[in-house]
């Protein structure tokens, strides 16, 4: 992902949406999300996190703000009324003025033993490419990625998932069931129709965490350009 501002591929002016403008977007294309809210004040954290449940995560979102974790803008794992308070004000008092406009966003906290990575991404050479891959703490010592062309029909999403190194990782996985291999095909097909709107330039889910056998996006970024930029 590249941030505001910056040229595609095709030499188009490139932007970041922010998270929640990026999740909006891939819900609606049919792909699974985490539930969501977001809110400007802690006291309003605090009513975003009754409605999503305990455990919840906050996150400081915008459109200038594509890479929370490397500047500590997410918080995990809040299991009291307190913390969520804590940590919105905390993220509030964070926020820089080249960060423009800000919100909270409150998400529910899921967890699970098994993470993915899935993308859209525009290649200069091949076009727009669909991709999926290994996440979490194992991505970088297994480097276990595979790509196919966008958009892409159920029969090559099924090969793209079978293309995958560990698939062991896809069978029953420590008491868990076996990845829903369906569901996941339904994921990577989404992702392909986003490539079909050509100001879409990118999509990253990042992880796509595996709960009772389904992945479910917990985090997205969307890249545009044109008229699907930022407001």
């Amino acid at each position: 992902m590249v941030e505001n501002g910056v040229e595609s591929p095709t030499g188009r002016e490139t932007h970041t949406l922010s998270e929640a403008r990026s999740r909006q977007m891939v819900a609606d294309a049919g792909i699974p999300v985490s539930n969501w809210v977001t809110v400007g004040d802690p006291d309003a954290a605090v009513d975003a996190a009754r409605s999503v449940g305990l455990p919840a995560v906050v996150k400081l979102c915008g459109n200038a703000i594509a890479h929370k974790t490397e500047r500590g803008l997410v918080r995990l794992s809040l299991t009291t009324e307190n913390e969520v308070r804590e940590a919105a004000i905390d993220l509030l008092a964070a926020a820089r003025p080249e960060d423009g406009p800000v919100e909270l966003l409150v998400s529910t906290m899921v967890q699970g033993s098994r993470e993915l990575i899935a993308g859209m991404v525009r290649n200069p050479q091949f076009g727009p490419c669909v991709m999926l891959g290994v996440g979490g703490i194992l991505a970088e010592a297994v480097a276990d990625a595979a790509f196919r062309l966008a958009p892409l029909d159920r029969l090559d999403a099924h090969d793209l998932i079978n293309d995958l190194g560990a698939q062991d990782l896809l069978g029953e996985f420590r008491g868990e069931p076996a990845v829903d291999r369906h569901a996941l095909a339904d994921i990577l097909c989404s992702l392909g129709d986003l490539a079909t709107d050509p100001d879409v330039v990118s999509v990253d889910l990042n992880p796509l965490i595996v709960v009772d056998g389904r992945a479910v996006a917990v985090d997205a970024l969307v890249e545009t350009s044109g008229d699907a930029g930022p407001a």
